[in-house]
Order: C-alpha cells, then sequence, then structure tokens
C-alpha cells in the first residue's frame, strides 16, 4: 500500500475548509431547489466548480418529487452510470438528461 505524501497542518486545515465550503454550497443549492430559488437545469448545464465532482444522482435526488428510484430509472434511461459525476458527463448525456428533466416537468423548458 502507498502511503499518502505528508501534509503540514496548514495544508490539512485548508482542505478541510474547502471540503467544508463545497458541502455548504451543495446543501444551499439543493435547499435553493426545494424552494425555487436555485435552476437544476443551469447547475447541470453549466455546473460551477462546487459540484463538478458530485454524483449526478445525488443532484437528482435534490430536485423536488425526484428521489433514489426516479433519478436511477432516469439516469439508466440516458445512458448514464450510477457512479457518474457532473463534471464527468458526456456532451450526450448531458442534453439527454436535461430533456428527460424538462419532459418530466422538473426544470423549465
Amino acid at each position: 500500500m502507498i502511503d499518502a505524501p505528508a501534509r503540514s497542518t496548514e495544508q490539512r486545515d485548508l482542505a478541510l475548509k474547502r471540503a467544508n465550503a463545497i458541502r455548504i454550497y451543495r446543501a444551499e443549492l439543493k435547499r435553493g431547489f426545494a424552494d425555487g430559488t436555485a435552476d437544476a437545469g443551469q447547475a447541470l448545464a453549466f455546473p460551477p466548480e462546487e459540484i463538478r465532482t458530485m454524483k449526478v444522482e445525488k443532484l437528482l435526488v435534490g430536485i423536488p418529487g425526484l428521489g433514489g428510484v426516479k433519478a436511477r430509472r432516469m439516469m439508466r434511461a440516458c445512458r448514464i452510470s450510477e457512479t457518474k459525476t457532473v463534471g464527468g458527463m458526456s456532451d450526450r448525456q448531458r442534453t439527454e438528461l436535461l430533456r428527460a428533466l424538462r419532459e418530466q416537468g422538473r426544470i423549465p423548458a
């Protein structure tokens, strides 16, 4: 097993602060989906840095009316792996997912 490189206390603190900021951003984004102040279609079409490493399924379940089962079913229909990240989606996958969300009325047309 390969050991991780040694990190200074400052580096660890900086990484922890960044991770916490990302978690807070993602939680606020999903709350915004729920209360209508954030646009899931915009987040998927032009993902900010904070959500590029987020699993697509985690983002989808934040959209009102989409639970885990519906999200996975939609991802399967769009040929998106359950392990795919928002930033890792191809243009085809992104386009198909946005189309499917619009057709179901989950995001504005």
